[in-house]
């Protein structure tokens, strides 16, 4: 008995995706099924593959849309007027691709013709419905696109007015054939070189199966570089279980319906390169499924909702987020409301919002989004940069729809505007942790509403009180990797049990599954120090004991001693590593990170020692802002590199600069896809971790980057200390409960108790401070407040040391939320404000500071030397979902107790412990190591002509001292503690030396 089966091959799923599109298959309509979907079901019989073409629908389209203009060509071209437009056609989308036909349209002697109407926005009038309506899309199955092998086909083609949009490989899990293996390999060994397949014929080939989607948009052979187009699964890669079809139905069903292909078109899209570049050279962008997601549920919330709301965005490093805040700045300008009774909403065909302000510390953004808005907008002009107040003041003024300032610049070019309270504003906050706590955030909020007309002094604190908060006449949209609580608690959406979740999600574990990003964390290589030292003095003074061992580390650690021995190792690394395997096809990078400017300007210089000995195969570059002195002698970026500031970034893309030191300056926002390697001498915690070591992760399909070929040095942190740092930010963050404010209160009647400042005094502070009164009248008030606590109270050095902690405690925690507190507490607006002025005229240094100064006059640094504890290990990071705990600080003072006192001997003495062991090799170890150093003397190129029986004792001892020293010295990285006692034991040095001397003697040369 025959028993009728569900089609599961892959011939289903064509006509799934032909059905879902036309209304009904190929099959259907052959048996009298009538299409009912957007799509029309094109012949393939109808594609011409020398151009590339379904001319069927391509002189339909024109006839039916633009007959006048043809009359023109079939006037004067009556023979050949297909033939001229289809030539110029193929000329023009050869030398501009067919991004630009389907913007700027087809010029043909006196003739212009469209060839995509664009989707009309909310405020186009009726003609630009109709036109849209007027496209033709199709979609032709198993379209024959070789003239070299006309057997060739490639499964599904969508077309808009006969020219190809998208090409789709298809394949079936159930047949045991996927887009990640088959379909990639099926595209890589498809013949590049006919027409369909060149780049920039068509703006995406997408590969799909029922459980996967993936996308290119160059087709280059064996490398061509897939993107993963999915949605993701339990923040992880792949698609979640459909209840109505496949995982990829939404391929069909959402992305290439002819709406919002067009928009991708519109407003995605993007040719870069320079204007001179051939086309070969630019490269296409088509959006990622996550980038094209979160635009369009913002722009729909915003729409729906009005203005006034706060949107986070956690995006992994690495994930395309400038591309993101482009297309999400460009569109918010054309956002307009659905309806009028919206917050901020004016008027239906009236934009939401008057400007959109970009808030960013990249000063790479700006140049991009104003070449990508001059793509995008027939308004060319409408980007402005705003460094200053009058920059921003004009550019509101004139009417700038797109503003672009940095985080730093941002708290000062708001002063002097007023009165903005009338205006609509969509901020853009790109890495929303940078910059937005304290006081540069509040004169953000207070820009955007300015300030009230009100004369009295307690409405005017209110009205600061409430600029500070996010204005109902702002939308708030945060861009970041790793949001902090106080981030998620400020931007993040609020649930039902009072946890903040972000708005929209792409995480790092989804980036990196996907192979979008690089695992930072799969080579991971620790070294721990040890240290000795020794004193210099003989007295024995005593110290704090808890800051004499940072004290000394940090001495240590600082030490030119022990930058040379780091420096030396991760120079001999980085070329026996990256530059000798011609890592990235040579061209891999190295970034060496430091704990300070004075530490990176150490490393600089014994880098460049470093790379002499070796004959300079390379060059180093340093980055830092400003100016340093160390030794005494002052250095600048500019002079030490040899290039302005502003050509580092560029320099160090050059082949001849191979390795980058740096301080903090980098550390974010700085893509160089070459870099493959890091090498770390800094304490990383948390958000600098994450960011620091994700300079590394950026993908570079031109140079085969792949996660093998990274690497991390780390001579500070371990990896438990990483995993730590990474786990909270690996999937979704979440904030617990909103933060608990009452600590000010507490905060509040300690600083009360103490008498530096009558009330009045605040008071009268205040009054004068919001009515906008010369400083001369400020400074008494605050004179008189801070006399009182340096000299005239009489406190203890304990008493002011405490007193001056809990006022920066209240100034950081108010500061950071007035801006999410849901009401008002004005005695705290007040005492901030009072405290913030207040804080820099405390007069206190630590008592115990001047000890702890002469203590390193009194120690020595006798040795250093690096073990290495940790090779290649892969930090397996947690997948469930991070919770953090808001930030509840207890207020805090002066340490409470007894400080612990110790002889400075004792305090060297467990120092060493802690920081330098014995040699704790067993006797077979030691015979070994022993026979190596006689083996490595032996092999000594000097050994030969100066250790010679014929020369004097005296000159042999001399020469024999001296290779044992060199050899030792070569020898510390892989016998520290036989190094150590080699250097601090007289006694073991010379029975060394004579055990060596004995054992040649013995053997044979």
């Amino acid at each position: 008995m025959n028993v009728a089966v569900s089609n599961t091959k892959e011939i289903a799923l064509e006509q799934a995706i032909e059905r879902r599109l036309c209304g009904a298959s190929s099959e259907e309509l052959a048996a009298g099924a009538i299409a009912s979907g957007p799509f029309r079901i094109g012949q393939p019989a109808d594609f011409d593959a020398t151009l590339a073409l379904d001319h069927a629908k391509l002189w339909e389209f024109l006839e039916a849309t633009q007959s006048k203009d043809l009359d023109k060509l079939k006037q004067h071209n009556p023979a050949d007027w297909q033939a001229k437009i289809t030539g110029q056609l193929d000329k023009l989308i050869k030398s501009r691709g067919l991004l630009h036909v389907l913007k700027k349209g087809l010029p043909v002697d006196n003739a212009h013709f469209h060839l995509m109407y664009p989707a009309p926005l909310a405020s186009s009038a009726q003609k630009v419905h109709d036109n849209f309506a007027a496209n033709i899309w199709s979609v032709t199955r198993q379209v024959h696109h070789s003239t070299a092998n006309p057997n060739e086909s490639v499964d599904i083609v969508l077309f808009l007015n006969g020219l190809p949009l998208v090409t789709l490989e298809l394949k079936n899990a159930w047949t045991h054939q996927t887009a990640r293996y088959h379909g990639q390999k099926q595209y890589r060994e498809r013949d590049v070189n006919q027409t369909l397949l060149r780049f920039g014929r068509v703006l995406v080939h997408m590969t799909a199966d029922t459980d996967e989607v993936w996308m290119t948009t160059k087709l280059a052979g064996a490398s061509t570089f897939f993107l993963p187009f999915n949605k993701g699964h339990n923040e992880g890669a792949g698609n979640p279980p459909n209840p109505n079809g496949h995982k990829t139905s939404y391929l069909w069903e959402e992305v290439l319906q002819p709406q919002s292909l067009a928009g991708i078109i519109q407003h995605f899209v993007l040719l870069e390169g320079k204007k001179t570049d051939p086309l070969a050279k630019k490269t296409l962008i088509f959006p990622r499924y996550h980038q094209l997601n979160v635009v369009r549920k913002l722009l729909s919330h915003a729409a729906q909702t009005g203005v006034g709301h706060k949107y986070l965005i956690q995006h992994s490093a690495g994930s395309g987020k400038s591309h993101s805040i482009t297309w999400a700045a460009y569109q918010l300008i054309e956002t307009h409301p659905a309806k009028l009774d919206l917050p901020g909403a004016r008027a239906l065909d009236a934009p939401l919002f008057d400007s959109v302000i970009v808030v960013t510390d990249r000063r790479l953004l700006d140049k991009q989004l104003r070449d990508n808005i001059r793509d995008f907008s027939e308004v060319k002009n409408i980007v402005a940069p705003a460094l200053k107040s009058s920059d921003l003041k004009a550019a509101l003024e004139n009417g700038k729809k797109i503003i672009i300032t940095t985080i730093q610049k941002f708290p000062f070019i708001i002063d002097g505007i007023e009165d903005l309270g009338d205006k609509r504003f969509a901020v853009i906050i790109d890495e929303a942790h940078s910059g937005q706590s304290g006081i540069a955030s509040d004169k953000m909020n207070q820009a955007m509403g300015g300030d009230p007309d009100e004369d009295d002094a307690q409405d005017k604190i209110v009205a600061v009180m409430q600029a500070r908060k996010m204005r109902g006449n702002a939308s708030y949209f945060a861009f970041t990797a790793t949001p902090k609580p106080i981030t998620l608690e400020k931007f993040g959406e609020q649930q039902p049990d009072g946890r903040f979740r972000p708005f929209h999600l792409y995480s790092m574990k989804q980036a990196i599954e996907e192979g979008f990003i690089l695992d930072v964390l799969a080579n991971y290589t620790t070294y721990k120090g040890y240290y000795e030292i020794q004193k210099s003095i003989e007295d024995n003074p005593l110290f704090d004991t808890s800051k004499a061992q940072k004290k000394l580390r940090a001495y240590v650690e600082r030490s030119q001693q022990t930058v040379n021995t780091k420096a030396e190792i991760m120079v001999e690394n980085f070329i026996d590593k990256v530059v000798n395997p011609k890592k990235l096809r040579g061209k891999g990078k190295g970034m060496i990170v430091t704990q300070n400017i004075e530490v990176a300007i150490r490393y600089y210089k014994a880098v460049q020692a470093e790379l002499a000995k070796r004959g300079n195969p390379f060059k180093a570059l340093i980055a830092f802002s400003g100016e340093k002195e160390v030794d005494g002698v002052k250095y600048t970026e500019s002079e030490m590199n040899g290039v302005p500031e502003d050509k580092t970034r560029s320099e160090f893309d050059k082949d001849e600069f191979r390795l980058l030191i740096v301080a903090n300056k980098y550390l974010t926002g700085f893509d160089q896809p070459k870099l493959c390697a890091m090498y770390v001498d800094k304490k990383l915690q948390s958000v600098l971790a994450v960011q620091a070591l994700s300079r590394l992760n950026r993908s570079s399909p031109k140079l085969g980057k792949r996660t093998e070929d990274l690497f991390v040095l780390d001579f500070f942190n371990s990896t438990e200390d990483i995993k730590a740092a990474f786990d909270p930010f690996f999937t979704v963050t979440t904030l617990s409960e909103a933060t608990d404010v009452n600590v000010l209160h507490v905060l509040k009647a300690s600083l009360d108790d103490v008498g530096v400042y009558e009330w009045s005094e605040v008071e009268e502070f205040c009054k004068r401070f919001f009515n906008g009164e010369d400083s001369e009248k400020l400074s008494p008030l605050i004179d008189v407040a801070a006399e009182r606590f340096n000299t005239g109270l009489e406190l203890e050095d304990q008493e002011k040391i405490d007193f001056k902690i809990k006022v920066k405690q209240f100034v950081k925690i108010y500061g950071q939320m007035a801006a999410i507190m849901p009401f008002e507490v004005e005695v705290w607006e007040k005492l901030f404000w009072f405290l913030k002025f207040l804080v820099p005229k405390l007069n206190i240094k630590d008592p115990n500071q001047d000890a702890l100064d002469d203590l390193l006059e009194a120690v020595d640094l006798s040795s250093y030397g690096l073990e290495r504890t940790k090779l290649n290990q892969t930090i397996g990071l947690d997948t469930s979902e991070a919770e953090l705990d808001p930030q509840n600080p207890n207020p805090r003072g002066y340490r409470e107790g007894e400080v612990q006192e110790d002889p400075l001997e004792e305090i060297i003495r467990s120092f060493n412990e802690r920081w330098f062991q014995g040699w704790s090799a067993t006797p077979e170890e030691q015979r070994i190591k022993f026979l190596n150093i006689v083996e490595s003397v032996q092999a000594h190129p000097d050994f030969e002509k100066k250790f010679d029986e014929n020369s004097d004792p005296y000159s042999r001892t001399l020469a024999f001292e001296k290779i044992m020293r060199e050899v030792m010295l070569k020898r510390r990285k892989e016998e520290l503690e036989l190094y150590k006692l080699h250097n601090q034991d007289e006694a073991f040095r010379s029975a060394l030396y004579q055990s060596v001397k004995e054992a040649l003697t013995q053997s044979p040369r």
